[in-house]
């Protein structure tokens, strides 16, 4: 039996003071690595170290303040109003979200007397957005490097360390011909992927079509494509390589080959002031403090919490009205739309309808965290890797992270504590199940995949629906379309866009406020 069986969901949170969750977006762990190039943290400050004070309104010598209305507090709608908020223009910012504080995605839950990570639990350090922004908000110090960094997969010989690479792609020929978790026709069809023609012209593919064409279907299968669509929740043959990977398509036009888009020299990982350079970092006391900060900087009487926007007018020639559930109208001269995929498709229907309807075309798919406690001295039990991938429909869970080990902390212990990811696109049946029946299938699976025989001593399900956004083939062609359709003064932002991690989203969020401000 389990114990301590309860049930977690975005309108569940338990740290305390920190409770709702609105911006349902890439629940995953961190985000996929890329090739992005580093640059220094943006520390923003004077030639004597001191931090300059934000240039706000009171510095302009703009006659009117524009007023801007950001729908959403997740992690993007706050850094959205943030830039905005330090921008040297005249602005009034408000924040309207649903739930009572602000989050999103990034938020914990209670198992037992561990606060555990119910949504993201690190950012990827190679991606500077989300670095830069925890220097400026002089949470550097707080940062914490990945524990247990190598990654490992099920295969029919139990679990196998993931070969040295880079998105589940071999470095060399060695790698692939060593990696035991498949047929050696396979590791040969692999290894002969640099003789693969390279395919011209850049029309979109999905990642399983690339991948197969240059690896072949073994290495697709049972190697590479379970990393690739653990990251989206996704099925690798609906993924847009263009927006979902496009490193992988860079590589092909640059060297010719996946491999040597792997091996070619790129800038060491960055690291967090105190400890090793791990590709993974995450926030001491909870990866939450990141959107705490935000809104502390933003300021709080800036954020409307617990109210719900149900309507989105405007009057001719006239600002736009942003109604909430509780009759109150908001005038604003720019409105920031950071709420799921969905919810701005239905906001968007009056007063844009041709954007509604391009929204509409984006699909999320749904998923479920479970989270496991186990007894002490369980720990040691588990391989010194931070979790593990499963190819598609092998198992009741998609994945799993090996908390104790990725990010040990005190407060563990001996104890082995577990997270385990259910459904995503295609495999959303598995939530069709009550908790405790998902809990047990979870617990079954990782009791099969570590060899672990403990019962687990807490176990909580955190369901979050529609939470994925699924970039189709042809995504970055829609996302133009979405902008193009757009009225002046109109602006959508979210993971359901331009990329679903956390660096990601800071990005998005910065490129967004920097056109409102343009705008003005």
């Amino acid at each position: 039996m389990l114990g301590g069986i309860r049930r977690g969901s975005p309108r569940d949170p338990v740290r305390p003071g920190h409770r709702g969750a609105r911006d349902r977006r890439g629940v995953r762990d961190g985000v996929r690595e890329d090739g992005d190039a580093e640059r220094r943290p943006s520390i923003h400050r004077d030639a004597r170290g001191r931090r300059p004070p934000a240039p706000g309104r009171a510095g302009s010598t703009d006659p009117v303040s524009r007023r801007v209305v950001v729908v959403g507090a997740g992690i993007t709608g706050l850094t959205v109003a943030y830039r905005i908020s330090h921008a040297p223009v005249a602005a009034e910012v408000l924040v309207v979200e649903t739930d009572p504080e602000p989050g999103g995605v990034i938020r914990s839950v209670r198992a037992g007397d561990l606060e555990l990570e119910a949504g993201p639990d690190s950012f990827l350090v190679r991606k500077p957005w989300a670095m830069d922004l925890c220097y400026e908000l002089e949470l550097e110090g707080e940062l914490v490097p990945q524990g247990a960094t190598a990654s490992q997969i099920l295969t029919p010989r139990g679990l196998l360390p993931v070969p040295p690479g880079r998105l589940g792609v071999p470095a060399s020929a060695i790698a692939v011909a060593r990696w035991k978790g498949m047929s050696v026709t396979a590791r040969l069809r692999a290894m002969a992927e640099p003789v693969v023609p390279r395919r011209h012209g850049d029309r979109d593919t999905s990642v399983g079509a690339l991948l197969r064409r240059r690896l072949g279907r073994g290495a697709t299968k049972a190697l590479v494509g379970p990393l690739l669509a653990g990251i989206y929740a996704g099925d690798i043959d609906r993924l847009s390589v263009e927006s979902a990977f496009p490193e992988l398509a860079r590589w092909e036009r640059e060297f010719g080959s996946l491999r040597a888009g792997v091996r070619a020299k790129t800038l060491p990982v960055r690291r967090v002031p105190a400890g090793p350079a791990t590709p993974f970092a995450t926030i001491r006391g909870g990866l939450h403090r990141l959107p705490d900060a935000l809104a502390d900087a933003l300021g709080r009487s800036r954020l409307r919490m617990g109210s719900t926007v149900v309507k989105l007018g405007r009057e001719e020639h006239g600002p736009f009205r942003v109604v909430t559930a509780d009759g109150e109208d908001l005038p604003a001269d720019a409105v920031v739309l950071t709420t799921p995929a969905a919810t701005s498709a239905d906001l968007l229907a009056e007063v844009a309808p041709a954007a509604s309807e391009r929204i509409r075309e984006i699909r999320s798919a749904s998923t479920a965290i479970a989270l496991f406690v186990y007894p002490k001295g369980t720990n040691r039990l588990l391989p010194e890797a931070s979790g593990f991938v499963t190819p598609r429909g092998s198992m009741p869970i998609t994945a799993a992270t090996a908390v104790s080990k990725k990010w040990p902390r005190q407060a563990f212990g001996s104890r082995a504590v577990l997270r385990a990811f259910v459904g995503g696109a295609g495999l959303e049946d598995e939530l069709d199940h009550a908790d405790e029946e998902i809990l047990s299938s979870a617990q079954r699976a990782l009791a099969a995949a570590y060899r672990l025989s403990a019962e687990p001593e807490h176990a909580v399900l955190v369901r979050w629906p529609g939470s994925m956004p699924q970039y189709a083939v042809g995504h970055l062609d829609l996302v133009s379309a979405i902008d193009a359709s757009l009225p002046a003064g109109l602006y959508v932002a979210g993971g359901a866009y331009r990329g679903i991690g956390i660096p990601d989203r800071i990005r998005e969020a910065g490129a967004i406020a920097d056109r409102v401000v343009r705008q003005g």
